[in-house]
């Protein structure tokens, strides 16, 4: 895993998305001179200090490849997903736990089990929400990675969950 991102590389926050390191910079944190990427979330315009020594403990990663986008598709494909029956509250923890890891795969996983439930009784309020929040999440980060447009990678993914649907 690349620790070290230049300015102009995206990297991926947990729970915000994508982004761009647009500085590196020190910044005095405790007293102490402290090394600090400075990133812009594409979605939000948000600006988020990173310390450079805390990248990987927050979870700041690369942008997958074109082999994990085949693998995010696998996921996404795959309806082989245990009958829920837990409470709509402990199931937004759950996901709400994976969606915090950063990890592609377990945003995939949220999306996916989201659908599949969507099409068999109606999503609480917090669910339709974190629902759009991954799908969000997913199309930015496949988008860049392939480099396709957003709506043409959405239309993808909504594509796998319509036959589901209907």
């Amino acid at each position: 895993m690349k620790q070290q991102f230049a300015i102009g590389d995206k990297a991926v926050y947990p729970v915000h998305g994508v982004a761009e390191v647009v500085a590196m910079e020190k910044r005095d944190i405790g007293g102490a001179q402290t090394s600090v990427y400075i990133l812009k979330i594409l979605e939000t315009g948000l600006k988020i200090m990173v310390p450079l020594a805390n990248a990987g403990t927050v979870g700041l990663r690369e942008l997958i490849g074109p082999k994990q986008v085949k693998e995010v598709y696998a996921i996404l494909k795959s309806r082989d997903v245990p009958r829920d029956t837990q409470t709509w509250n402990r199931r937004y923890r759950e996901y709400m736990e994976k969606i915090k890891t950063g990890s592609i795969f377990e945003i995939a996983e949220v999306l996916r089990d989201l659908c599949v439930l969507r099409a068999t009784k109606d999503l609480s309020f917090g669910e339709r929400r974190m629902l759009e929040n991954a799908r969000a999440l997913l199309v930015k980060e496949i988008a860049v990675a392939k480099g396709s447009p957003e709506d043409k990678v959405a239309a993808e993914i909504d594509a796998l969950f319509a036959k589901a649907a209907a």
